[in-house]
């Protein structure tokens, strides 16, 4: 068993679920500690025997329910240096605590772990892929919060058979839309976020036959719909006939379990 569960995705709180037979890991938990365990009660999981929490950076919508979680469940948190160094306070106490550098390997229990680092604005932002060991035919990556995709990042998430995958906001909506034009401009840049049409250029290059998943995430609330996103993603997907299985990850709801 080797699966991926979005529990969350937006501005508001994220958090994913990856497990196999012997782990349980969140990657992020941007949301209330309670809201986390409802979310997993909602797909049939529970916090119980949860291995680790992974932080990939120290904006609120990443890290709030971090300290919480690991405290309940007394397990370690995996932080990069630098964002434990800015993050510290709001995590309160942490009793066991795994610093890592950004661009990293490391290992929790049967998963094999690649910090990536992004280009997004925080301290030191991370995206991630999962190998299960002794499968490496199964890949897992975890591609948000880049405002464009550095060549490191495109050649570490080649292969992969699952990708959860940044499409934050329609261009037009968000230029039509009451932000103030100094954050149109921050959304757009090269520490912001992908768009729409950035995630299809994304996939684009890392395509191959393996490919099975791809699950947009971070949706903007003002400047982006789940219609809008999905559809700008599936009429690709039509273009170059391959099967994969195309879904929308929600603020308010977890989706359901996916066989990586």
């Amino acid at each position: 068993m080797f699966q991926t569960a979005v529990l969350a995705s937006g501005s508001k709180g994220n958090s994913i679920l990856i497990r196999t037979d012997k782990t349980k890991i969140l990657l992020d938990a941007g949301l209330s500690g309670k809201r986390i365990i409802e979310s997993l009660e909602k797909i049939g999981l529970s916090g119980d025997n949860l291995s680790a929490v992974i932080v990939s950076h120290e904006h609120s919508d990443h890290i709030k329910g971090a300290g919480i979680i690991c405290r309940k469940f007394k397990i370690p948190l995996y932080i990069s240096h630098l964002t434990y160094s800015t993050s510290k306070n709001k995590l309160g106490k942490v009793e066991k605590l795994i610093l890592f550098e950004s661009g990293d390997l490391f290992e929790i229990e049967d998963l094999v772990i690649k910090s990536i680092p992004g280009s997004h604005d925080s301290i030191d932002h991370s995206n991630f892929t999962f190998v299960q060991k002794d499968h490496p035919n199964k890949k897992l990556a975890v591609v948000t919060d880049n405002g464009f995709p550095p060549k490191n990042l495109l050649l570490d998430v080649s292969q992969c058979t699952t990708i959860i995958l940044e499409s934050n906001y329609d261009e037009d909506m968000l230029m039509d839309g009451p932000y103030p034009w100094e954050l149109k401009q921050r959304i757009k840049s090269r520490k912001g976020h992908f768009s729409n049409d950035q995630s299809v250029q994304f996939l684009n290059k890392i395509l191959h036959p393996n490919l099975k998943n791809v699950i947009l995430a971070h949706l903007s609330e003002e400047n982006n719909t789940a219609e809008i996103a999905y559809e700008n993603m599936q009429s690709f997907l039509k273009t170059i006939e391959q099967k994969i299985l195309l879904k929308v990850a929600s603020q308010n709801e977890p989706i359901g379990v996916i066989e990586i």
